[in-house]
């Protein structure tokens, strides 16, 4: 493989795909009026999470791992410096504002669903790897590179890609698997991943390498209990 293909160094190495907080309050519609989207940002986050559905089921028939990172807003955890970006008191309880309260419809998953068996790791925060085991479960599975798709480009999938390469993961990002509340910011935050953090491909450009990948595979995704 040329070293100009962004799959290069990654042949016969164990890679995962991470499924980033498609759930009901970040990709419903019906959830997201106040964020004040256009049709554009509209479709762009209808037309990444059939990208999502389709790169899940193309990453498990290639028998590489599919990790599902969702967030999991706890009442007795505040996070109050969140609440304070907000515009909110540092200490304010959660309302019905509150995105992916556990327990509640906002938190479910949309579009996409987790099968049985595959890891499923709930974050407090942006990234899936702060305060979480999701490094150690990955080291358990031998994935020496990691897939990020989800949403939003900018917010968690940045966070999430960015701790991914800290902590020594190459890392691909499907542009058309992800999504942000404007087209604008989605585009901008694509360009700042490839300059500081991950190689951007296209869903079917990272789908045509999993076959390859898969065939170093520690552990496949039927293997992996949550």
């Amino acid at each position: 493989m040329s070293t100009d293909s962004p799959f290069a160094g990654l042949d016969n190495r164990a890679g995962a795909l991470l499924v980033v907080d498609v759930q009901r309050s970040f990709a419903d519609l019906g959830y997201l009026s106040d964020y004040g989207l256009d049709s554009a940002a509209e479709a762009s986050i209808a037309a990444a999470i059939r990208t999502m559905a389709g790169l899940v089921e193309r990453a498990r028939a290639a028998g590489v791992p599919v990790v599902w990172i969702e967030l999991a807003s706890d009442p007795d955890r505040l996070w109050g410096a969140s609440n304070w970006l907000r515009g909110r008191g540092f200490d304010e309880p959660m309302d019905d504002t509150e995105p992916c309260v556990i327990g509640t419809p906002g938190a479910d998953w949309y579009g996409v669903l987790p099968a049985a068996g595959e890891l499923r790791v709930q974050k407090r925060h942006y990234s899936g790897f702060l305060d979480t085991e999701l490094h150690s479960r990955l080291q358990g599975l031998g994935v020496v590179w990691v897939a990020v798709a989800g949403l939003t480009t900018e917010c968690c999938i940045a966070a999430t890609a960015t701790d991914a390469f800290q902590l020594d993961y190459p890392v691909l990002i499907p542009r058309d698997g992800t999504a942000a509340y404007d087209v604008r910011v989605h585009e901008n935050a694509l360009e700042i991943l490839a300059l500081t953090t991950a190689h951007v491909v296209t869903s079917d450009e990272l789908a045509g390498f999993f076959p390859v990948a898969s065939r170093a595979s520690v552990t496949t995704a039927s293997a992996v209990s949550a």
